[in-house]
């Protein structure tokens, strides 16, 4: 809206005087410019010279020739460009870390009712438990009991290797 506020004093402007006047960010910027003068059936603004992409030496003004029977008019932003793949990693291990103290609380809860537990049976419950929030990877829960066991939550039965008691 502040980019379409913009053309309430002049006729035409250009990328960089939109860029400078609403101090959008130019991801953002091109994004909001794409869709209020590329999409079709909804080309609010012009922009010479007509291409698919917004350049930084392109020049937007208000299309005249727009009409809608609606008094609303919705229009949608452009999808933003694929993520880069260090961007995708970035994320990924960023989920991975917000997981983590899930995963432990879960696995806190279950030993705290049942006391004692074997490996296999505790990746069960936790993953039973968890998927309504996503899907829980088997090596990541063990990771997470051994961490437990360092921080003293949990042990290892003495006997059994595989079976887990909950420390109070």
């Amino acid at each position: 809206m502040c980019v379409l506020m913009l053309f309430n004093t002049c006729d035409r402007l250009s990328y960089k005087e939109i860029e400078q006047a609403s101090e959008i960010p130019a991801v953002d910027l091109k994004r909001c410019l794409q869709s209020l003068a590329l999409v079709k059936g909804k080309n609010v603004l012009r922009k010479e010279p007509m291409s698919k992409d917004v350049g930084e030496d392109d020049v937007f003004f208000v299309n005249d020739k727009f009409a809608s029977k609606f008094y609303k008019v919705k229009i949608a932003t452009v999808v933003a460009q694929k993520e880069s793949e260090p961007e995708k990693q970035e994320m990924r291990q960023r989920v991975e870390e917000d997981r983590k103290p899930q995963i432990e609380a879960a696995i806190v809860r279950i030993m705290k009712s049942r006391r004692v537990l074997d490996h296999n049976n505790i990746i069960t419950e936790v993953t039973k438990q968890l998927q309504s929030r996503f899907l829980a990877n088997p090596t990541e829960i063990k990771k997470r009991i051994e961490s437990l066991i360092e921080r003293d939550f949990l042990e290892r039965d003495s006997v059994d290797r595989k079976l887990y008691r909950y420390l109070a």
